[in-house]
């Protein structure tokens, strides 16, 4: 059986495979580098944006907020005036009950046969004109308390009106900004979905995660004067070297932060403007 020879053909195949390999990691690794960068700019505008609404959402969820306690108070304030009125009714019944019984009473002494017997019956007279006066007492701290609790009703509706004038001003001015910017807003939205798909879950999860850490939202950043653009740190010559032969993903050794160079950035700015 004849030993096959390799042509100069093949022989060249066999050399050039494994830098044609190497090729495609590296263009590989670029895309990655350059959706990243990309989600990033896209998602600083995105930033920019809610900056231009500025405290409005939260403000108007705090008037909100605000609007819906003081309804609570409101309904609490008037479920206590309808039991107080509940309570005047009961003891109003009590009081012509007592007014019934000394009535009653008073015919009693007319046929008493002694003076104890006259006396027994006073008392109880007297009795019952206690527990009438008690009663009535009950129902005028009763009716002082439903002025009151009407007064604090009153009180905290013209504070709602108030608030409410607030809320829909604000409002409106949400809804103009919101106008103004939705539709960059959603094209930009639709872009970071758009280059999400381009980035592996890992890179995706930690770009999300530093987003969320750091205050100014950056994840991905250049080289700014031979330093980290997030944090300003140093890099060192050698680690500026990899970072600009786009090999992998390198991070920042101070912040952890994503770091990528002038070249990508710059096919990033391109990619953005598509």
């Amino acid at each position: 059986m004849s030993k096959k020879v390799n042509t100069p053909e093949t022989e060249e195949q066999v050399i050039m495979e494994p830098a044609h390999q190497m090729l495609e990691v590296d263009i590989a690794v670029e895309r990655r580098l350059v959706a990243l960068y990309t989600l990033q700019l896209v998602d600083s505008e995105i930033d920019k944006i809610k900056i231009i609404r500025g405290e409005l959402p939260q403000a108007i969820e705090d008037l909100e907020d605000e609007i819906a306690g003081l309804q609570t108070r409101i309904d609490n304030f008037k479920a206590s005036i309808a039991e107080q009125h509940d309570n005047i009714v009961k003891r109003n019944n009590e009081i012509a009950e007592h007014q019934a019984q000394i009535k009653k009473s008073e015919k009693q002494q007319d046929n008493v046969r002694n003076n104890r017997e006259f006396e027994s019956i006073n008392r109880e007279i007297e009795f019952q004109k206690l527990e009438i006066q008690l009663r009535e007492r009950k129902n005028r701290d009763a009716a002082n308390k439903i002025k009151e609790l009407e007064q604090h009703i009153e009180a905290a509706e013209q504070l709602i009106n108030g608030r409410q004038v607030e809320l829909n001003s604000k409002k409106a001015e949400l809804d103009s900004i919101i106008e103004e910017t939705q539709k960059d807003e959603q094209r930009l939205l639709e872009k970071s979905k758009e280059m999400e798909q381009y980035i592996d879950e890992r890179y995706l999860v930690g770009y999300k995660r530093i987003r969320n850490q750091v205050r100014n939202g950056l994840a991905v950043v250049t080289i700014d004067r031979d330093s980290c653009g997030g944090c300003f740190s140093s890099i060192p010559p050698q680690r500026q070297s990899e970072i600009k032969m786009h090999k992998k993903v390198i991070v920042c050794e101070h912040c952890g932060r994503m770091m990528v160079d002038d070249d990508i950035a710059q096919k990033a700015k391109e990619q953005l403007d598509k």
